[in-house]
C-alpha cells in the first residue's frame, strides 16, 4: 500500500518574472517589474494517483521548513498506507538532520533532472496564471497571492492527476 508523491518548492516574490501577455499586433506592451526583494516560498507536494496535495507557504527554505512540510504530507496519507516522496537533491532535502515521519520514505531524483519532477510544471502553471506580471505591496500580499494560486490549482477537477501523473511512477 504505497502512494507516490512529488515534492518541491518555489520562490515567489517582488523580483518576480515577466511572462507573455496578449497585445495588439505591432504594439510593444509594458509589463510590471518590481525592484524590491521581499519573497517567500511555496512548499508543494502532490500525489497524482489519489489527486491529493499538501502545501505550506514558508518565509525561508531549510531543514526546519522541510520537516514541517513532511509533517503536512504525512497528515494526508491514509492510515495503513506509506508514501514515497520523490524529491530533488537540495541540501535541506537530503541532510542527515532531517526528521522524516514514519509513514514517509524519501526518494531523491538524479542530480540536475528537474524535468522528472512534475512540480516544476505546477510552478510554471502558477506563475503563468497567477504570480507573474504583477506588483506585490509587501510580504503579506505575496503570501496571499501564493495561497490563492495554490488553492486555485488544486480546486481544478483532476488537474493534479492530468498534469502530474507519470507512467514511470505508478504502483
Amino acid at each position: 500500500m504505497v502512494d507516490i508523491w512529488f515534492q518541491d518548492e518555489a520562490r515567489v516574490g517582488q523580483q518576480g518574472r515577466t511572462t507573455r501577455i496578449w497585445a495588439i499586433k505591432g504594439t510593444r506592451p509594458r509589463a510590471v517589474k518590481q525592484l524590491q526583494f521581499t519573497n517567500t516560498y511555496i512548499f508543494g507536494a502532490v500525489c497524482p494517483s489519489k489527486n491529493l496535495s499538501a502545501a505550506l507557504i514558508m518565509p525561508y527554505v531549510g531543514t526546519v521548513s522541510m520537516e514541517k512540510h513532511l509533517e503536512e504530507i504525512s497528515k494526508k496519507i491514509a492510515t495503513g498506507r506509506h508514501a514515497v516522496v520523490i524529491i530533488d537533491q537540495a541540501s535541506w532535502h537530503i541532510t542527515k538532520d532531517l526528521k522524516i515521519p514514519e509513514n514517509i520514505t524519501l526518494l531523491p531524483l538524479p542530480p540536475y533532472s528537474p524535468e522528472l519532477n512534475p512540480c516544476e510544471q505546477i510552478w510554471q502553471f502558477l506563475r503563468d496564471r497567477y504570480l507573474s506580471n504583477r506588483c506585490f505591496s509587501g510580504y503579506d500580499d505575496i503570501v496571499d497571492a501564493c495561497a490563492y494560486a495554490w488553492n486555485q490549482f488544486v480546486s481544478l477537477p483532476d488537474k493534479i492527476k492530468t498534469m502530474c501523473s507519470r507512467s514511470w511512477a505508478t504502483c
